[in-house]
């Protein structure tokens, strides 16, 4: 299985688009849309998994700088989250 991130997209965007744009190149796992804790919408990026590396390494490759609702995407395969981000601001823990 291998993760993909999926930047700049389209506040417009659904899952369901996101899925039929990497439908073509292999089975999908999963589609995470991420919105904003407080409003719901969208903060314009996503991750796709993807069950087979070969496939979504075609897929990074092949949708990468291509457009969907009129901008232009940045796809490529996620990097882990490191320990020390968000939470604090001004020397106050939220």
């Amino acid at each position: 299985m291998k993760n993909i991130f999926v930047g700049n997209l389209d506040f417009g965007a659904t899952e369901e688009s996101i899925r039929s744009l990497f439908q073509p190149y292999g089975a999908i796992e999963r589609v995470n849309l991420i919105t904003d804790r407080d409003t719901g919408r969208p903060r314009g990026f996503a991750f796709v998994e993807m069950t087979d590396a070969a496939e979504a390494d075609r897929a990074i490759e092949a949708l990468n700088g291509t457009e969907l609702g009129g901008r232009s995407l940045n796809v490529n395969e996620a990097r882990p989250r490191t320990d020390g981000g968000g939470g604090e601001r001004r020397g106050r823990r939220w």
